[in-house]
């Protein structure tokens, strides 16, 4: 495949576009592919882009009078390659996608999942894909006597994360763990902040446990559990609280999103489409398709 300045991918020319600095026989990293897309000098049959990938939060674990307490559901799985930001699980962010001119990438948004009722584990969110990055659904919170599952970030009552994706849950009575953080005591794990639209939003935390409402990122523990938050891949509350009569329900993970972006003006179509800070962004809040043109 040949650049439109006359060199072949992968190798660089002996003097570099129009900055001016002369470069060695080598390999082209991403930062100077980023330089020469802007410049009008990379090649024009690829497209460099920057993405997070949220899947859907875990539904909250139900209570029981008389037996236990549920968890929090885990938050849906978090991986971004924004620069200066960081990926789910305290990882780095992860290295951009190149894509090729003319050719389409599936786009899906996982959804949350379902809350339980009484004693059984909640069901896991469902994972979310952009090309070749996939991001799991958080865990499903431990029901009244029942563990969390694993997931994104796991679901409470010991449910364990996945490296680079989430954290994971706590133990007996714990909130769902987030994508930023672990949790502690019932309260929920945190999720993650990025700014990829130009505006920060944080996404993928998890939910709080029977025992207490609070919860930054996802849904909060009460009578019947609280839902985690639409397009940001929270966990949900664990139903229940002290004192309350017979079995209570979990709430519903919030659904994720995939959101891709990339230097200058619009080279692909797909998703909602907006600018900010000399960027393309491609907000995909269901499932669809990226096409580069």
């Amino acid at each position: 495949m040949v650049k439109s300045n006359g060199g072949v991918i992968g190798v660089r020319n002996s003097a570099g576009g129009t900055s001016g600095t002369n470069f060695a026989t080598g390999v082209w990293g991403l930062s100077e592919a980023g330089l020469y897309t802007k410049e009008g000098n990379w090649p024009r049959d690829i497209l460099i882009v920057q993405y997070i990938v949220v899947a859907g939060g875990g539904g909250g674990g139900g209570y029981q009078s008389g037996v236990n307490f549920g968890g929090g559901g885990g938050g849906g799985g978090y991986r971004s390659s924004v620069t200066g930001e960081s990926s789910g699980g305290g990882a780095s962010a992860e290295s951009s996608l190149v894509l090729s001119k003319g050719s389409s990438y599936t786009v899906t948004v996982g959804g949350g999942g379902a809350g339980s009722t009484g004693t059984p584990v909640a069901s896991n969110g469902s994972s979310s894909v952009f090309a070749t990055i996939t991001s799991l659904g958080g865990g499903g919170g431990g029901g009244a006597s029942s563990s969390g599952n694993p997931g994104g970030s796991g679901g409470g009552k010991g449910g364990a994360g996945t490296v680079g994706q989430g954290y994971d849950s706590g133990g007996p009575y714990m909130g769902g763990g987030g994508a930023g953080g672990i949790p502690s005591g019932g309260s929920a794990g945190p999720g993650v902040s990025s700014s990829i639209t130009g505006s920060s939003v944080r996404y993928a935390g998890g939910g709080s446990g029977s025992v207490t409402s609070l919860s930054t990122d996802g849904g909060g523990g009460s009578y019947n559990g609280g839902n985690g938050t639409t397009n940001t891949g929270g966990g949900a509350g664990a139903g229940g609280y002290p004192g309350a009569g017979g079995a209570q329900t979990g709430g519903t993970g919030g659904s994720g999103i995939v959101i891709v972006r990339y230097l200058g003006a619009q080279k692909a179509t797909g998703g909602t489409i907006t600018s900010s800070g000399g960027y393309t962004i491609h907000s995909f809040t269901s499932s669809g398709t990226f096409t580069v043109t």
